[in-house]
């Protein structure tokens, strides 16, 4: 299983972005540009690495709970819509990689992964309006660059599993239960009782999904995604976030 440690962070994405209006279906892809500004593609083989994936119930109260059977469902449903997608747009040669479960975060292994999570969290954050790295823009338009490295430590991934390039994915997906939907409608209703428009919330999907060249360490592709429909414990669910989190990818 993997080091499961980016759950503050991907919440502290959830709510910065709500806020800042993202809450409607909503995507950010960006890709790396090669030495002479071209568009870097993805050809040769790719791993999906066990996707960090948490399902939750939200409360009447707004607490999330962690619900176990439908995080199972959806780490299962989520790289097998990969395959079926990348299969389907003949792309390259795709390969599973399972984290062990002895994994210690203090090994290379354990490293590596640790950096991934945090590096692709960054990218999230700082390419936001208004948050943007001075760095990390373009000096003639002013737009965020995709220009983030790993380093050599992922040669570790590349020789576990012999690709090339290697997608790493975070999700955190919230679903209202009965009582927080009868709640909700309560509020909308006495907000319009009122003239206002009051909304205390439901369910919500965030997603950061990143590829890394194994044999430089460079992120090649990044995408947050962000909406507030979607259900990964089902088949067709995981086929239609797959989609969107995966859109624009440079094959």
């Amino acid at each position: 299983m993997l080091i499961r440690n980016s759950t503050a962070r991907m919440l502290a994405l959830t709510l910065v972005f709500a806020c800042c209006g993202y809450a409607e279906a909503a995507s950010s892809a960006k890709t790396a540009a090669g030495m002479h500004g071209e568009q870097i593609r993805i050809q040769g083989s790719l791993v999906i690495i066990e996707p960090d994936i948490e399902l939750t119930e939200v409360t009447a109260g707004g607490l999330q709970e962690p619900r176990r059977e439908w995080t199972i469902a959806a780490r299962r449903n989520y790289p097998e819509g990969v395959r079926q997608l990348l299969t389907r747009e003949t792309g390259p040669r795709i390969s599973t990689f399972d984290v062990p479960e002895d994994t210690a975060p203090g090994s290379r292994l354990g490293q590596v992964l640790r950096l991934n999570q945090e590096v692709a969290m960054s990218i999230a954050q700082y390419s936001a309006t208004g948050s943007v790295l001075a760095t990390q823009k373009d000096p003639l338009t002013g737009k965020p660059l995709l220009d983030w490295q790993l380093g050599q430590g992922v040669q570790e991934i590349r020789e576990l599993t012999g690709a090339d390039y290697a997608l790493f994915t975070y999700v955190r997906d919230s679903y209202a239960s009965s009582g927080r939907t009868a709640l909700r409608t309560f509020a909308l209703i006495a907000g319009a009782a009122m003239g206002a428009y009051v909304d205390i919330g439901g369910g919500v999907q965030v997603g950061v999904a990143s590829v890394v060249d194994l044999r430089t360490g460079q992120v090649v592709w990044h995408n947050l995604m962000v909406r507030q429909s979607g259900d990964l414990r089902d088949a067709e669910g995981a086929r239609a976030a797959v989609k969107q989190l995966l859109e624009d990818l440079p094959l």
